[in-house]
């Protein structure tokens, strides 16, 4: 047998050119059903774009009209006049004061919200975890307003015994001092944006703790690890980037709390070093108190600064995927 022949042989044979239906499969959705789909999936993304848009222009628009007749600096002034002439309003404390309380808040919230994750998935048994995340589940579904006015009847006047034992030992650093005022204070609204945060938290963390698959648990427990190194090995790395989408769920609701911050602290337009002492404000907080009395170029102002609440809420979100998108080898999709 000849070179020739021996190749006509061995040669795979041609693959018959490909039907119409099999290019359709090849492009995407072949089912009218499936087109459908797709067509309202990608026009619901699309849509959500138009719709964050569309805030973000007439905010800056609306914002632009009321910073164009500022006469203090909008980013650094200590003041909110609207109604005098000229208008004088900046947003350094209300920044100072959402950014601090919120960090409270997370720094509060997040390891006792994984915490508890960790005890309902791993270390309860089923007869007592059920109720303790039934319970976690209703706490998400209470009204602001009702822990705003928890928060002012019952958590303010609790405070004064925490505040002075925090000035006793640790008055001198000046971030703890106390001056015996109303527990108004910044660390009241933290703690009270904590409690609210950490329901979500929780929630979102059992469920990413719940789909770490058995085979690795098994494992670590196979070769010795005790059920800590279990949880450090296995269930936390698998968990991580899920817990940072559920912190930053969190963090969304710290920083746009309106009424439970606006119920509980004694607002004032100074920046305040000890977190103890009554004073402060944040965006949601002014924007709540003032819209209501405000003139129309007032309301352009509390815009401005709704614009400014916006943009970081996009960043912070940003800053998250960003984290996320660096640890993939932790995300439960790649375990």
């Amino acid at each position: 047998m000849d070179i020739s022949t021996r190749s006509t042989q061995t040669s795979p044979p041609t693959p018959p050119p490909a039907t119409a239906e099999q290019k359709r499969a090849a492009r995407g959705a072949t089912r009218p059903g499936d087109r459908i789909f797709l067509g309202l999936s990608r026009g619901s993304g699309i849509f959500l774009l138009v719709i964050m848009a569309a805030i973000a222009v007439f905010l800056t628009y609306r914002a632009t009209l009321a910073i164009s007749k500022d006469e203090a600096n909008f980013l650094t002034a200590f003041e909110w006049n609207t109604s005098t002439v000229p208008p004088k309003f900046g947003i350094a404390v209300l920044a100072y004061g959402t950014i601090i309380s919120s960090i409270i808040a997370m720094v509060i919230a997040v390891p006792i919200a994984v915490a508890i994750a960790l005890f309902i998935t791993h270390y309860a048994p089923r007869k007592l975890g059920g109720p303790i995340a039934y319970v976690i589940d209703l706490l998400a579904a209470v009204p602001s307003i009702v822990y705003g006015l928890w928060g002012a009847l019952i958590l303010v006047p609790q405070m004064n015994g925490l505040f002075g034992w925090l000035d006793s030992y640790f008055g001198w650093t000046g971030i703890f001092s106390w001056d015996e005022g109303p527990a108004r204070s910044m660390l009241t609204v933290g703690i009270l944006l904590a409690i609210m945060i950490l329901p979500i938290i929780t929630n979102v963390s059992r469920e990413v703790f719940r789909q770490v698959p058995q085979m690795h648990e098994e494992a670590a427990l196979a070769l010795g690890a005790t059920r800590w190194e279990v949880i450090r090995m296995a269930v936390l790395p698998f968990g991580r980037s899920g817990v940072i989408s559920a912190s930053m769920l969190g963090l969304g609701r710290a920083l746009g709390e309106t009424m439970a911050v606006a119920t509980v602290l004694s607002p004032d337009f100074d920046i305040h070093l000890s977190l103890l002492n009554a004073g402060g404000g944040t965006f949601a907080q002014n924007i709540a108190s003032k819209f209501g009395e405000a003139s129309p170029f007032g309301r352009d102002a509390l815009i401005a600064s709704g614009l400014v609440l916006f943009v970081i809420t996009l960043l912070v979100n940003g800053a998250a995927r960003a984290i996320i998108a660096r640890r993939k080898e932790y995300s439960g999709a790649n375990a």
